[in-house]
């Protein structure tokens, strides 16, 4: 009997970080299906918001749930999402795909920190070389292309203040998990998150009325993968995962999204890029090792 439930306990401690890992390659999707998008980036986000919401609320019945009053933290939480992807969308028109989603992802990282400090989950001893190596990784990614293209200080400097705003996104969710579902979270953070976009549109000046249908392809498209079923998996997983973990983990989405950029958009990646993407890896490995 010990011999079984050992497998099972194994399981059900590999499952919250898998669901990181399949959360962080679904939203790597992301950068992608702006690029693709006709929409402006802040519109582009308000529809994938909309687009989201029956297909989280399908997948909530369908699960035998339901949907209730939402607590402060899951809106807080949204905000903070719906402004950091305000700022991302805007910095992935200014920089390179992996240069934003590297800078983005410093906030994922510092979660462990945050965690530490605020709520004293102290991370494991392996944390403090995994984060480092998979950071410097993603500092490779992003930066072994050389040549740095006119304005993207600027776009640097808005997915740094993006970072900030995922890093309270995630820490807040960590923390309505400890009371709701991922599911019920992520769809009333959704709702806040649409009102932010649309806010982000009206100061953008960028109309919400596509000219023709095939223009909400896209944004379709994001909702399907990169926020029903990737912010899925990490509101699902965030709460069976250690934060500072769950941040290291969530790092294989510049991966993602630089090894498609590289196939769709021609942004080949050079030597120093591949050995950031294994670093990355490598870190990855160790975080969830433990």
């Amino acid at each position: 009997m010990t011999a079984s439930a050992r497998p099972a306990s194994s399981a059900r401690i590999w499952l919250g970080p898998l669901m990181m890992l399949g959360g962080a390659i679904a939203i790597g999707f992301a950068p992608i299906g702006l690029r693709l998008s006709h929409f402006g980036p802040q519109a582009t986000a308000f529809w994938r918001f909309i687009f989201a919401l029956p297909m989280l609320a399908a997948l909530i019945y369908g699960l035998g749930g339901r949907i209730g009053r939402p607590s402060l933290f899951a809106i807080v939480s949204g905000v903070f999402f719906g402004v950091d992807i305000a700022l991302w969308h805007t910095s992935l028109k200014l920089t390179s795909v992996a240069n934003a989603t590297f800078l983005v992802n410093l906030g994922s990282a510092s979660v462990g920190l945050i965690a530490w400090v605020a709520l004293k989950e102290r991370p494991h001893r392996i944390w403090i070389i995994a984060a480092p190596i998979a950071l410097t990784g993603a500092l490779l990614l992003s930066r072994g292309a050389g040549s740095i293209s006119e304005g993207t200080l600027a776009g640097d400097l808005l997915a740094l203040g993006a970072a900030v705003m995922v890093s309270l996104s995630i820490f807040f969710t960590k923390l309505a998990r400890r009371a709701e579902t991922g599911l019920h979270i992520l769809f009333w953070a959704t709702i806040a998150e649409a009102v932010v976009a649309a806010i982000a549109s009206g100061v953008t000046r960028e109309s919400l009325i596509p000219p023709d249908a095939s223009w909400l392809l896209a944004p379709l498209a994001l909702a399907a993968i990169a926020h029903s079923t990737g912010q899925a998996l990490i509101a699902v997983g965030v709460g069976r995962t250690p934060a500072a973990a769950a941040g290291v983990l969530l790092l294989v989405q510049p991966v993602t999204s630089a090894i498609l950029a590289w196939r769709l958009f021609g942004e080949v990646l050079t030597p120093v890029q591949i050995a950031g993407a294994a670093l990355v890896l490598l870190g990855v490995w160790l975080a969830g090792r433990r």
